[in-house]
């Protein structure tokens, strides 16, 4: 049976019986539930979808460049507070604990290559840019031993929680932990749209604002590419954006991605599970829509505030049911793109692709560690003797998919400045110095093992066994 308003005061009792969550938890988690019972999605009528103009999504190229002056520089840096989502684990890698702590290039992490970013632009200006990071409960324990590593470095590192809520079992819509399940699996957080009420809830946020500090830069831990950008804070600043999101155009590889759109006047985000049926191939055309959201995100502190207290953030609710342990559950997330059509004046900024560079899968890592890439001062760089603007697309087969087989596979990662596509499938591994070119594809046979030798170059090829090489 389909739960309804009904099921909602029983929900709430059960809900005030966990004491493992905060008032704030509860009233933010019955809020999210209410909310999903009473079916009060937006509908969106496809027909008036309107592509945004240059206003509403400012080319890159179109902003006024930041002076040399490193005076302005600071005025700008001392406004700003760095926000990673620190919520996700390694876990789809293959990896235990937080996924910001898988060594990316040179034997750094995640996190130790966005503290030499901050920590070289706080050293450079003379500014002191804290960066915040946003656990889940899953993430928080092990991340607080981690930070204690950059005691020593010119950055003040903050941490705190996302909400913990209940997931709900389906069919009697009652909390799970409140049937006996009370270990990690009765619980999840609530996506990253969470980031606001958490930053307010946490007291961080006023603590900021009495610093004297305007923006926040919202980004993925695992996207590489999301490094602070003078020129789009100062853009901001001066035109009063309350909120602005990174888009960058679409390829074939992001045709699901959630796109900025003009409705009715106001600029917001439309996700694919928005789209109708019957225009989804529509949703998914490079042609129509263009842009997708890279989910960095720069937001005002203020407008923040404000919007939390007035409880105005209700962004759209996307409901992930799951099967855990054989029990249906549900969990009710909310993100964080879907928040910009609540705020004053916001835009999105159309940016080079170069801003957005997750590292999802081992197939990313072995882009990154690439020579395609070099890694200065902690910020990731493509490599220009690379023509190509896009980058190769990869496919490993399951035998790369945790990092630790990934790495076992290749004696030294392959050169593929050069290369177009990669497909690998079967027992295979790869000797150092080798060189990819081209089309490539390997294929080992079933029950065989198939190693490129080393220095091999490898051009447009389909390589099967040995006597392919």
């Amino acid at each position: 049976m389909a739960a309804t308003t009904e099921n909602l005061p029983q929900l709430k009792s059960a809900v005030d019986g966990l004491t493992e969550m905060s008032e704030n938890e509860r009233s933010g988690f019955i809020n999210l539930v209410s909310r999903y019972l009473s079916g009060e999605a937006q509908h969106i009528e496809w027909s008036k979808i309107q592509t945004p103009t240059d206003e509403i999504v400012v080319p890159y190229d179109k902003m006024a460049p930041v002076s040399e002056d490193v005076s302005e520089i600071k005025n700008l840096l001392d406004k700003l507070v760095v926000l990673k989502l620190n919520g996700g684990l390694g876990t789809t890698m293959g990896c235990t604990g937080p996924k910001s702590v898988i060594e990316v290039r040179d034997g750094l992490t995640f996190l130790d290559l966005i503290v030499i970013q901050i920590e070289n632009l706080n050293n450079k200006y003379g500014c002191k840019v804290p960066l915040v990071l946003m656990n889940s409960f899953n993430t928080h324990d092990d991340t607080q031993k981690i930070v204690e590593k950059y005691t020593n470095s010119n950055v003040d590192i903050h941490t705190f929680n996302q909400s913990k809520y209940p997931r709900v079992v389906a069919d009697e819509f009652v909390p799970w932990p409140s049937k006996g399940k009370t270990d990690k699996d009765g619980w999840y957080p609530p996506g990253h749209g969470d980031v606001f009420p958490s930053l307010m809830n946490s007291g961080k946020l006023d603590a900021f604002l009495s610093q004297g500090k305007e923006y926040v830069f919202v980004a993925n831990s695992d996207n590489l590419g999301a490094i602070v950008d003078l020129t789009i804070l100062k853009h901001l600043i001066q035109n009063k954006n309350e909120y602005c999101m990174e888009v960058t155009p679409k390829t074939l590889a992001d045709v699901k991605g959630g796109t900025l759109i003009s409705y009715e006047g106001k600029v917001q985000l439309l996700e694919i599970a928005q789209v109708p049926d019957e225009h989804v191939n529509e949703f998914k055309s490079i042609e129509k829509f263009k842009i997708f959201n890279t989910n960095n995100l720069w937001v005002n502190l203020k407008a923040i505030k404000k919007l939390v207290e007035a409880d105005a953030l209700k962004m759209e609710i996307i409901p992930n049911p799951k099967e855990v342990d054989g029990v249906k559950v549900l969990q009710l997330e909310t993100a964080a793109g879907a928040a910009i059509r609540f705020f004053d004046n916001a835009i999105g900024v159309n940016v080079p692709r170069s801003r957005f560079l997750p590292v999802k899968a081992t197939s990313d890592l072995l882009l990154v560690q690439s020579d395609l890439y070099t890694l200065v001062d902690g910020f990731v760089t493509r490599n220009s003797a690379r023509t190509n603007p896009s980058n190769p697309s990869i496919e490993l087969g399951p035998e790369f998919k945790k990092v630790s087989n990934f790495l076992s596979r290749f004696k030294s990662i392959p050169s593929i400045v050069e290369l177009d596509s990669l497909k690998v499938s079967g027992d295979v591994s790869f000797g150092s110095s080798v060189v990819l070119k081209g089309k490539v594809t390997v294929t080992a046979k079933s029950g065989a093992k198939l190693e490129i030798p080393n220095g091999a170059v490898v051009e447009n090829k389909d390589i099967n066994g040995p006597e392919d090489l």
